[in-house]
């Protein structure tokens, strides 16, 4: 507003406020800001090497502050509940979630209990029956499969893995000699006091008729229609499970688990794992990560390991604004080593992981699109075979990717119905990179080799 426009309006204002002065404001307004001390970022030697991937991290990557707005962001929370944004654990959408995902536990809900890797699980909770003395066994796994127990009576029949009831299979046999007991199945969990003591908590107990099967490791337990708001009750309580992926092995006893990020330990650190495939010899169970966006590139990963590495073990917090030290990390040595698509041009070692990392979450699972699996062990027995869209062609034919269906999708031959692959879900458009697209179209060319 001009001053000559604003004059009548403050004169009117004194006058209806009971005053015909008015001081003319001068000079600025006086203005104290609180803001918090901010933590100076840590230093580091700048890398003066002349490795191109190690420079390009150096500059994109500088901080963990960038790595999460710049990667984490970008592939893992981007949008409002979507997976690892306020939807699925861990949480990285926040620079603070990310800093908390640092010596974290693993993840044991990840959709199903057969994608949970040993070295996530967690001690299982205790059972034992309120009446009896034995001690306490470690619950594995349990199920419970809904509908009413049948009344076994005296008939001699007995409940099997299929019986509809409460079903836990634990560590040790229960040290009873009778069958069939009539008891109060108690739930123990451990927590620690105000005084640092560990100590057994009976957080949950169910009054019904138990058996003993299989060799005692195995117990069932009777619904009624009458008990059975009581057993979901008792479910819903979220009992841990010692062998969630019911394997037979008990992942917390094996003294191996492992967090999500491992200060010091990239190799040992189930995030890293998840966007391998594996943890050093052993292959981690669950699609790769990330499901709708690309894999990360060398430089991504480069930074990502470097960031992991320098990481105090001893630390009681962590500062995501330090600095990325690239010039100690040892893997600034041969960053092309960290590729997640493989090295050469056979099947297992590039193509396989290009297209598992950006198609299978579509192309994957129970029901996948178009009836290509690229999970399944028979991926490259299906991917040579008739197109379901286009029968005339081959997914892929041997030795010319322009007469191969999956590499016509990929590179967006207007011949071709449909859009172009991959889709990214959340704006339709995620073309492979260039160097993947060459990568496929040499193994095409080169005879579409499985192996060698």
């Amino acid at each position: 507003m001009k001053r000559s426009l604003l004059a009548p309006a403050i004169a009117a204002l004194s006058l209806a406020c009971g005053s015909n002065t008015y001081p003319e404001p001068t000079g600025p307004i006086p203005f104290e800001p609180q803001r918090p001390d901010l933590v100076a970022p840590g230093t580091a030697t700048p890398y003066t090497g002349m490795d191109p991937f190690v420079l390009e991290a150096q500059t994109r990557y500088p901080t963990g502050v960038d790595l999460h707005r710049k990667l984490v962001m970008r592939t893992c929370s981007g949008t409002n509940g979507v997976c690892h944004n306020q939807k699925e654990y861990p949480d990285l959408h926040t620079p603070a979630t990310f800093a908390a995902s640092i010596d974290a536990p693993c993840n044991v809900a990840s959709g199903t209990w057969d994608t949970v890797y040993d070295r996530c699980e967690r001690l299982g909770d205790r059972f034992r029956f309120a009446e009896e003395s034995f001690r306490e066994i470690e619950i594995g796994w349990f199920e419970f499969i809904p509908g009413e127990t049948p009344d076994f009576g005296e008939t001699g029949t007995k409940p099997d893995a299929s019986t509809p009831g409460l079903h836990l299979y634990l560590y040790d046999p229960i040290p009873l000699e009778r069958e069939r007991v009539g008891a109060t199945g108690t739930f123990i969990r451990n927590f620690i006091d105000d005084q640092g003591n560990v100590q057994g908590l009976a957080f949950a107990s169910y009054d019904t008729r138990w058996w003993m099967l299989d060799d005692r490791r195995h117990v069932f337990a009777e619904v009624s229609q009458y008990q059975r708001d009581r057993v979901e009750g008792l479910v819903a309580s979220g009992i841990v499970q010692g062998d969630q992926n019911r394997n037979g092995v008990f992942g917390a006893r094996t003294g191996t688990t492992v967090p999500l990020i491992n200060p010091g330990k990239p190799e040992e650190s189930y995030l890293v794992a998840r966007l391998r495939g594996y943890m050093g010899a052993e292959s981690v169970p669950g699609t790769r990560m990330p499901l709708a966006n690309q894999p990360p590139s060398t430089v991504d990963m480069l930074a990502l390991m470097c960031f992991i590495e320098g990481l105090d073990p001893g630390a009681a917090q962590w500062n995501l604004s330090s600095a990325i030290d690239y010039t100690q990390c040892s893997y600034s040595a041969d960053p092309q080593s960290l590729t997640l698509v493989g090295n050469g041009v056979t099947w297992r070692q590039r193509v396989l992981p290009i297209l598992q990392s950006n198609c299978g979450g579509c192309h994957g699972g129970s029901n996948p699109q178009a009836g290509l699996d690229l999970l399944a062990e028979d991926a490259y027995q299906r991917v040579l075979q008739a197109s379901t869209q286009k029968p005339e062609l081959k997914l892929i034919q041997p030795g010319e990717p322009q007469q191969s269906y999956l590499y016509r999708k990929l590179v967006g031959d207007g011949s071709i119905t449909g859009t172009r692959m991959p889709i990214n879900p959340l704006n339709g458009d995620a073309p492979l990179p260039t160097d993947q697209l060459d990568a496929i179209s040499d193994w095409i060319t080169a005879g579409a080799q499985e192996d060698g």
